[in-house]
């Protein structure tokens, strides 16, 4: 069983982190890589680009098995595929032969990602956006028990801080709680979170 580790999570300003850990079936990988890169942050603000992330999570998947999955032009997916590679968020794990051809299998380059974006603020937002719709794909196929909530609060900065440390250790205790579980047993749950101004500025 892979050792896990704890993402942290900074909501009340920059730096940003952000992560998640998931079980590999079927390859190997390294337990944590910091993605701070701009290059590596524009690549992840894609929505193509992070369902594509998602599904290395689980297991390799060649570019044909991935264009089947999304419905999507073998080529679009190649693409996509080559600026992930480019940007050293996944790697090519394997191969095999298929006629007088060589297929290639691709998986992520490590089991956690922490995203720190201190030195390219600018892609937060993207990155941010593209995540949270990552996660409506995920909800809109959720069983009717699904819980979620949007809320608007006028805050002080005081209780900005106070909220935004609770939510940071709120998700670190949604992470610590999967890590104690090393069998591997239990069923799997999905937390997405977001706490920002709309006005702009720091909390």
């Amino acid at each position: 069983m892979a050792r896990k580790r704890n993402a942290a999570c900074e909501w009340a300003g920059f730096p940003v982190y952000s992560g998640y850990v998931d079980h590999f079936a079927d390859y190997d990988a390294e337990d944590v890589l910091i993605v701070r890169e701009p290059e590596q942050l524009r690549a992840v603000a894609d929505d193509l680009r992070a369902k594509l992330i998602a599904l290395l999570r689980r297991r390799a998947w060649s570019t044909q098995q991935l264009a089947q999955e999304l419905n999507l032009p073998k080529g679009t997916v190649g693409h996509h595929l080559k600026v992930l590679e480019k940007a050293r968020l996944i790697k090519v794990v394997r191969t095999r032969k298929v006629r007088a051809m060589t297929e290639k299998f691709y998986g992520r380059t490590a089991r956690l990602f922490l995203f720190e974006a201190e030195e390219a603020p600018d892609t937060v937002p993207g990155m941010g956006a593209s995540m949270l719709r990552t996660a409506a794909d995920e909800v809109s196929q959720a069983p009717a028990e699904v819980t979620f909530g949007h809320v608007r609060s006028r805050l002080s900065e005081k209780d900005a801080r106070r909220l935004g440390r609770r939510l940071d250790r709120l998700v670190n205790d949604f992470q610590t709680a999967e890590q104690k579980n090393g069998d591997g047993s239990g069923k799997v749950y999905s937390f997405v979170a977001a706490y920002w101004s709309p006005e702009g500025g720091n909390n």
